[in-house]
């Protein structure tokens, strides 16, 4: 048996902003359910309230069955203290085996650093603990979630530097061992970011398999449409249920709005009745005595009537304006000669003209971010010529979201000091893409999708020719995807994009697929397989 059930969770921001209010819902044994809601309106802290990571201020969480969580960034871009395969499986097991892999690890090192009796004893004591914590059996687990999604064995990629795997390797792996682990509720945040439409393809399949009870987030519609039995909606601080899947949600939702703002219009009229029938026996009551009792109960229902607050208020649809610009290049953008990405490609040529619309296919470690990366500049181990044309500046967009050079740094400062604005000017730019709340945030504290619009708007302040997106469309809830394929569809430059996103991928014009055999060849026509 596993269940999850949130009862009148309410979650204050340290800035005193309300981010969840009396939020309630329950997700019975083997359901599926969808978290959804606008970037920033408090999924990723409902799951981090769900995990554990942090005490509800207000309410209630209760599981059974065992909880295994994948957090948002698992690892990517040596996040935490995390360098290893072993470290990255081990974030995803029992804590007893976690502390029990410590200690040895502790021990080990003791051992190497002096070979004594009392390093021998407790080596040999922490080898006890890990076989009683389990270890052995979890190393056997995690052999099988290797061979599945690396095609190797745990012992042979066990001290494989995480960074050497891409972001849909480190998610596939996870992924695997919370699929075939012993937990009976999975909290899964954004798990399809970073794979291949195959790998979402298989996760999909998993899900609709799976026995466990999950709770997932994700802006995938198609994930979506495959998975979801339910539908757990935050938006304005609050949180509503869809009990049908992700086909009926839109009409649920609005069917919801047009409800609230059907209460809302009867609950100001029945207000205003209430004030005006105040304020007549009030005037009566200036000149007739008799008429002070039925001022007194009136006043006295209108003070009850406003005590129990007004209905909830319908969600503000967001409005994210995007005004990316641009800049007239030379005819040709990018230049391939006999370019070839050791490790990861064979040599090939390519060119790409100025308004070119190109969307970067392939697998997971095929080589397409090296490529993106090699061509905003970084130092990236190549044979042949990649070559920027006359007046072409690239922006890249980080799939990852790691930016060391924002990390500690709030966001109207990074704006202020990165593109010379006043604070005004500052805060004008962060509403149109609707972060004018998070103003004072530090980088790190966003959520994903707010990292990925700020990103956004930085390549559109930097004047940018050339577009270097990395997965932009993995942590942007729906209004905001659509918003950047508009101003992408009228900015004057070039687009190159990485993308497993069906739907984004279908409006471009040329696709550059990476093969699994290491070739690189034009398509008219996305290519998943």
């Amino acid at each position: 048996m596993s269940h999850l059930e949130v009862a009148h969770v309410g979650h204050v921001l340290p800035d005193g902003q309300v981010l969840l209010d009396d939020a309630s819902f329950r997700i019975g044994e083997g359901a599926t359910a969808a978290l959804v809601g606008p970037n920033g309106a408090g999924k990723s802290t409902l799951l981090r309230l769900i995990a554990g990571d942090i005490q509800p201020q207000e309410g209630t969480v209760a599981s059974s069955g065992g909880l295994g969580v994948m957090r948002q960034f698992i690892g990517t871009g040596g996040r935490g203290d995390m360098k290893m395969v072993r470290d990255l499986l081990l974030s995803v097991s029992a804590a007893r085996v976690r502390a029990a892999a410590a200690r040895l690890d502790a021990a080990e090192l003791t051992m190497m650093e002096r070979d004594d009796e009392p390093a021998q004893l407790r080596y040999a004591a922490a080898l006890v603990e890990w076989g009683e914590a389990g270890g052995y059996e979890a190393e056997v687990h995690w052999d099988s979630c290797c061979v599945a999604a690396l095609g190797t064995g745990y012992e042979q990629c066990r001290w494989r530097d995480i960074d050497t795997l891409s972001g849909g390797e480190q998610k596939r792996l996870v992924l695997e061992s919370l699929l075939r682990g012993p937990d009976g509720v999975l909290l899964l945040d954004e798990p399809d970011n970073y794979l291949d439409v195959p790998g979402k393809r298989w996760l999909e399949q998993q899900l609709a398999a799976t026995p466990k009870t999950v709770l997932l987030v994700s802006h995938d519609r198609e994930l979506l449409a495959a998975c979801a039995q339910r539908i757990v909606t935050v938006e304005d601080r609050h949180v509503w249920v869809h009990g049908g899947g992700f086909a009926g949600y839109a009409q649920a939702r609005q069917d919801r709005i047009e409800r609230l703002e059907e209460l809302r219009r009867r609950w100001d009229e029945e207000h205003e009745k209430l004030k005006e029938l105040v304020r007549t026996y009030r005037q009566k009551a200036s000149y007739n005595s008799d008429m002070a009792s039925r001022l007194q109960a009136a006043v006295t229902r209108l003070d009850r009537f406003e005590a129990a607050g007004p209905p909830e208020l319908p969600p503000r649809d967001q409005n994210v304006r995007m005004r990316l610009r641009g800049g007239r290049t030379g005819k040709r953008a990018v230049i391939c000669t006999a370019l070839a990405l050791t490790g990861n490609t064979q040599a090939f040529d390519a060119e790409i003209w100025y308004g070119d619309r190109i969307a970067v296919l392939g697998g997971n470690g095929s080589g397409k971010t090296t490529f993106l990366r090699l061509l905003a500049g970084e130092e990236i181990p190549h044979s042949g010529a990649a070559r920027l044309g006359a007046r072409v500046v690239p922006g890249l967009f980080a799939q990852t979201h790691t930016r060391p050079d924002l990390t500690g740094r709030d966001v109207v400062s990074i704006l202020m000091t990165e593109h010379a604005l006043l604070i005004n000017e500052a805060m004008s730019a962060l509403a149109r893409y609707e972060l004018q709340g998070c103003a004072r945030q530090e980088f790190e504290t966003l959520s994903g999708g707010q990292q990925a619009r700020l990103q956004i708007l930085l390549l559109e302040l930097a004047g940018c020719t050339l577009l270097l997106l990395d997965e932009p469309t993995d942590n942007l809830d729906l209004p905001s995807a659509e918003a950047l394929q508009q101003g992408l569809e009228s900015y004057q430059g070039t687009v190159l994009a990485v993308t497993h996103d069906r739907w984004f991928a279908r409006s471009f014009e040329r696709f550059l697929i990476f093969t699994p055999d290491g070739s690189v060849r034009e398509a008219t026509e996305p290519v998943w397989d």
